[in-house]
């Protein structure tokens, strides 16, 4: 349990670096901005140093934006999560401001284009393992469990404001190549983050109802329960069958060793399902 820990714990933090090397090295020289809140701290960070000439650095920006998302994130995404979320948050901080602002290139589509894939890969290994960057990504997160959607739809659609933001703060041409930075980014997130896939997990118990209860307080999906029995032992079992999002899949592992780490789980891949999926 420690080195599961302690690898997602390596990896938030690489993907808080990937973040950070991913602004100072191509985005913020190029004025092209990022995805979600780290974007409009971008966005806030220029607007105060071009047009009123205060300088605010965009890590601190980006550290003060998340402080009420990373609240509602302890309160709907679960606390585990946004511990780890506080982390990628923090790391972003001090990297953004260790990190000097340097441009590697003068080609903004360049600058554009490997922004965008550096800063996905970081967020969507993040995501991948049980955490996030948070901001937009703690939002997307709570809508994709809800509406059961791509948690990149949700990027691009909040997104949105920033490029229009850019365009009319800056020149036209800097909307355009945020959007290539953002389709980018998003692209990538989708690849590496395929939490919107759906499972089957069957679960064999000697404690269904915990189980079943520790569950639906974590996950909104229906559960079915079926006898079950130990062809060796003879002992009389239950059977949890549900359908879930690879996203929640961290969240039902995290149950499952909390209420009953003995019990047997099988995850399967599921091609379709019909009928209600979200439990109303």
């Amino acid at each position: 349990m420690f080195m599961v820990e302690a690898k997602r714990i390596i990896i938030v933090i690489i993907g808080a670096l990937l973040n950070a090397v991913s602004l100072n090295y191509f985005l913020i020289g190029a004025n092209v901005y990022a995805s979600g809140f780290t974007g409009a701290a971008q966005l806030i960070s220029s607007f105060f140093i071009d047009y009123l000439g205060i300088g605010l650095s965009t890590g601190i920006l980006l550290f003060v934006l998340n402080i009420p998302v990373l609240i509602l994130g302890w309160y709907r995404v679960g606390r585990g999560f946004t511990i780890y979320s506080i982390v990628s948050v923090v790391c972003s901080t001090i990297f953004l401001e260790i990190l000097p602002v340097v441009s590697l290139s003068e080609d903004i589509i360049l600058n554009a284009v490997f922004g965008g894939v550096i800063s996905g890969i970081g967020i969507g290994f993040t995501l991948k393992h049980g955490a996030s960057t948070g901001g937009l990504d703690i939002i997307a997160m709570i809508l994709s469990r809800k509406k059961d959607k791509p948690i990149g739809n949700y990027f691009m659609l909040m997104n949105g404001i920033i490029i229009v933001l850019s365009g009319v703060l800056y020149e036209p041409e800097n909307a355009l190549y945020t959007m290539v930075t953002l389709y980018v980014s998003t692209r990538v997130i989708d690849a590496i983050h395929t939490r919107h896939e759906k499972v089957t997990a069957m679960i064999i118990t000697l404690k269904a109802d915990e189980l079943q209860q520790a569950i639906h307080k974590r996950l909104v999906r229906g559960i079915t329960i079926l006898p079950a029995k130990g062809a060796y032992t003879k002992s009389e079992k239950s059977m949890l069958y549900l359908v879930i999002t690879r996203y929640e899949l961290y969240d039902l592992e995290q149950v499952i060793n909390e209420v009953d780490p003995h019990a047997f789980t099988n995850i399967v891949e599921t091609a379709g399902i019909y009928g209600l999926f979200r439990k109303d």
